[in-house]
């Protein structure tokens, strides 16, 4: 006996929902996913997301490796090497920063064979040229430039147009919080200035090796941020971070124009911006506990200003400078900063170089 034969229809075709969405729709879906790795990777989809990638306003970049070349190649991203042993040391060597290849080996979706996005050395410079209408720029290091002991902490951000606006710098040790009976030994000792033994016990230089090689170090991601300004014209805001956190580096649409109409002052003994000459305050604290537990030892403020030329524009005001100050870092860090807003203040100067 045969078994009986059965009958099927056939299944209807599948109907992609996502193609009904409109271009600018899925451009804004496009634009939360940020990472260039990803948006490699759907570039790859299909020939109506390879048309759209491209036109993607908010980028990010993450960058894990360096890798050593020999001079300085003025189309691509070349910066220091990460976790010197010499602080300084790493300045003078350039490094060609790279993107691990996520989507490298990927072909267009047109058959061509062609590399969607042809990374010939992976630096973000390439990869930033496939993209015609970045508004939003942020590109993350692999580490901190400057070398510091373990349990010290060190974090700077600086703001830039053409040459330096505001830089503020927040240094110290962490450690756990004293139990209560040593903290009232603690606000003793503590009178609001700095201790005798702070100038002679090597804190003072200390904290100036702090200042200068984070002034280095902003004005060496400047200067080599030249290249990617100039490829995007539609630039509104561009971060320049790292992974440790240490450093940030931002320049919004006002500072993005000056830079374009005004000629970079680079310095003239290694690639990177001339600092100017600057006031500084500096601000001290003995301890200082912050929320979460821990306390910031040697806690120092250090907000740093070019000498008022007078043809700022009112940028560097007392309130905008006090603003930046204030949001320059996130919590538990913006705590320390408002704490040590209220201490005394030193006045120092210093020569630009």
């Amino acid at each position: 006996m045969h078994p009986r034969a059965r009958i099927h229809a056939d299944p209807a075709p599948e109907f992609d929902q996502f193609d009904c969405l409109p271009d600018p729709v899925v451009l804004l879906i496009l634009n939360k996913l940020e990472d260039v790795r990803s948006l490699g990777r759907c570039a790859a989809v299909s020939k109506r997301f390879s048309g759209l990638v491209p036109l993607v306003s908010d980028v990010y970049v993450r960058i894990d490796r360096v890798v050593a070349t020999d001079g300085d190649a003025d189309d691509a991203l070349n910066l220091s090497s990460t976790k010197p042993k010499n602080i300084f040391s790493h300045f003078f060597k350039l490094m060609l920063f790279t993107i691990v290849k996520p989507f490298h080996s990927m072909r267009n979706p047109n058959g061509t064979g062609r590399p969607l996005f042809p990374l010939a050395q992976h630096s973000p410079v390439h990869v930033l040229r496939n993209f015609s209408d970045v508004w939003n720029l942020r590109v993350e290091l692999p580490s901190g430039d400057v070398g510091t002991e373990e349990g010290v902490l060190l974090k700077w951000r600086a703001e830039y147009g053409s040459t330096l606006r505001n830089c503020v710098i927040l240094g110290g040790t962490l450690v756990d919080c004293k139990p209560i009976g040593a903290e009232h030994e603690s606000l003793v000792e503590d009178n609001g200035s700095m201790p005798e033994s702070f100038y002679t016990n090597g804190g003072l230089k200390l904290r100036v090796v702090w200042t200068i090689s984070s002034l280095i170090a902003a004005s060496t991601r400047h200067y080599l941020l030249r290249s990617i300004i100039k490829d995007h014209p539609t630039l509104r805001s561009l971060v320049l971070a790292d992974a440790d956190g240490q450093g940030t580096l931002y320049m919004g649409m006002e500072q993005l124009r000056e830079f374009r109409e005004n000629k970079l002052s680079a310095s003239a003994c290694s690639n990177r911006t001339q600092v100017p000459a600057c006031n500084m305050k500096l601000k001290y604290a003995p301890y200082l506990e912050l929320p979460g537990g821990m306390a910031l030892q040697g806690a120092t403020l250090v907000v740093i200003k070019p000498f008022n030329d007078g043809g700022s524009g009112g940028h560097n005001s007392r309130k905008e400078t006090e603003a930046f100050v204030s949001s320059a870092f996130d919590e538990p860090f913006r705590f320390a900063v408002k704490a040590l807003m209220k201490r005394r203040t030193y006045l120092l100067e210093m020569n630009g170089f």
